[in-house]
């Protein structure tokens, strides 16, 4: 499946948000510790999907992820990630 990347993405992020669908909610550790990239690593990335709407934190939990809608439209290659916008 053809997915359309925005210009800030990088392939590691194809990879972290596959993950979170998955495996579910994941923190930075928790996707270092499921082999994906180092946990400092994941932290950067998954604020930056944030920025742009692919993942939220999960309320009141410090450092988990959920994907959004638009994420997982992404990943189903109905969303071209370059038409989003950043946030903050």
């Amino acid at each position: 499946m053809r997915r359309d990347r925005a210009e800030w993405m990088r392939p590691i992020d194809d990879e972290i948000l596959e993950t979170i669908y998955d495996e579910g909610n994941l923190t930075p550790q928790a996707v270092e510790n499921l082999g994906v990239c180092s946990r400092s690593h994941a932290s950067v990335r998954l604020s930056q999907l944030r920025k742009y709407g692919l993942v939220a934190r999960v309320a009141d939990t410090e450092g988990l992820y959920r994907l959004t809608d638009e994420g997982r439209a992404f990943l189903n290659g109905e969303l071209d990630a370059s038409t989003l916008n950043a946030t903050e």
